[in-house]
């Protein structure tokens, strides 16, 4: 008897090498950006003599727009292709980081107000929050639909590590890119002229994966209809009958997933209450720098210490996620849990700190401890739900990281600048607040990775 026509393996789980390439640049630019942005903007906002408030505030805008486009685009890329979407994302990420340096070039020359700055400044940056939030989505969307269910936390904290080594690299490089010409904005261009060579990169070598093409096989029915064929739902990962492996076509019929559905809920809530622990904390860190080295005199010489500290805590993110998970093969649950007991450590330590050394050792700890939290909440969030979710899922878990930076960062600056102990109590909360969820609501590992 003849065999079925599909009976070659559906899923893949580990992407070829010149596409895991692209997918981490894509991701690398922009944390490289927006860690490099961080390192220089407490400076650039002292010489505004603009308060820390209102420099935090600057991002609110941005982060609120994250939050409301990342599903639409991740819903987008369903129709339309993961690699359409990264492209839109990388256009939001160029044109955000050149206005907005052009802007802050402007203001710190004269030729704008400090007001003026800065609001000119939020609306440029808002073009990251809309449309540079159709890149995380995809990318995660992308390896997702790739990858096995026992695969798949190691495959997001491969992809999560390309974020965290290019919060490496931010920091790192912003110093050095610093040219005379330009002053403290100069990050923002190069950022900006590496974003387009990556852009024509992603453009000329990842395949085109538009799923506007015909279907072939049984992915062309839809799952559930009276003509579709129930072989591919049959056999292997139950999640593959939902779409192709290879393409990432997805079936146009998938029910719109909810923020409140219940396998998704503590994944949801801990992600959201433990993300606004780690803004607060990145919020406050260049400011805590300038007031404890004494450095507010002299803003200019902030940039080297902030870039210094920020560096150490993204190798210790890098750390995390290279080497602690798939050491121990941490899976969500523990990953989280363990994640934010040593980001509470470290945030207690970062409190007290007076110096350097005692300041980058606590920021290091902090974020190791965020580094684990976070691709187990992702991982989480993608476990629970079916593979022809997996867009979805992975736009709803985008929106909720930007979520955490429309309040976060401001109130965070805000409470450390009225009262230091407040403001580090109120994170340490938020810390403990994550652990009572997890260990009462999230599922267990071994649950999370068994087949369904």
């Amino acid at each position: 008897m003849a065999q079925p026509a599909a009976s070659a393996p559906v899923t893949t789980t580990t992407l070829p090498t010149g596409r895991l390439v692209l997918l981490y640049l894509v991701m690398l630019v922009t944390a490289a950006g927006n860690t490099a942005m961080q390192s220089v903007m407490p400076s650039i906002g002292t010489a505004l003599k603009v308060e820390d408030f209102w420099i935090s505030l600057a991002y609110t805008w941005s982060a609120l727009l994250w939050m409301t486009c990342a599903p639409m685009w991740a819903r987008r890329s369903d129709r339309r292709g993961r690699k359409a979407m990264m492209a839109i994302g990388l256009i939001g990420f160029i044109s955000s980081f050149a206005l907005c340096g052009l802007t802050l070039y402007l203001g710190l020359h004269g030729f704008l107000g400090g007001a003026a700055t800065l609001l000119t400044f939020a609306l440029c940056r808002s073009l990251y929050g809309g449309f540079g939030s159709a890149a995380p989505p995809a990318v995660q969307a992308y390896v997702a639909s790739r990858t096995s269910r026992a695969e798949r936390t190691k495959a997001l904290s491969l992809i999560s590590s390309s974020f965290g080594l290019g919060t490496v690299l931010g920091p790192a490089l912003a110093p050095l890119l610093i040219l005379p010409a330009l002053g403290l904005v100069s990050p923002f261009l190069a950022f900006a002229l590496i974003g387009v060579a990556v852009l024509v990169a992603l453009r000329l070598r990842l395949p085109d994966d538009t799923p506007a093409f015909a279907g072939r096989g049984d992915i062309m029915a839809a799952p559930f209809s009276a003509n579709s064929n129930s072989s591919a739902r049959e056999r292997g990962d139950p999640d593959e009958a939902h779409g192709d492996a290879e393409t990432g076509a997805l079936p146009t019929d998938v029910a719109k997933l909810s923020w409140f559905d219940h396998r998704l809920r503590p994944w949801l809530v801990a992600g959201l209450v433990g993300g606004h622990a780690q803004a607060a904390v990145m919020g406050i860190v260049g400011f805590l720098i300038l007031d404890r080295l004494g450095l507010r005199a002299d803003p200019a010489a902030g940039a080297g210490p902030i870039g210094l500290v920020l560096m150490a805590g993204a190798m210790a993110t890098l750390l995390a996620q290279w080497g602690v998970i798939p050491l121990f093969q941490l899976g969500p649950r523990s990953s989280c849990l363990s994640g934010m007991v040593i980001a509470a450590i470290g945030t207690a330590l970062l409190a007290v700190a007076g110096d350097l050394h005692t300041i980058t050792l606590g920021v290091a700890l902090a974020s190791m401890g965020f580094g684990l939290f976070r691709p187990g909440f992702t991982a989480g969030a993608s476990l629970a739900v079916t593979r022809a979710e997996q867009g979805q899922s992975a736009g709803i878990v985008a929106s909720v990281n930007g979520a955490a930076y429309i309040v976060a960062p401001a109130l965070g600056v805000w409470l450390y600048g009225h009262s230091p102990a407040v403001g580090f109590a109120v994170i340490e909360l938020l810390c403990a607040a994550v652990i009572v969820l997890g260990l009462r609501g999230m599922s267990r590992d071994e649950v999370l990775i068994k087949p369904r």
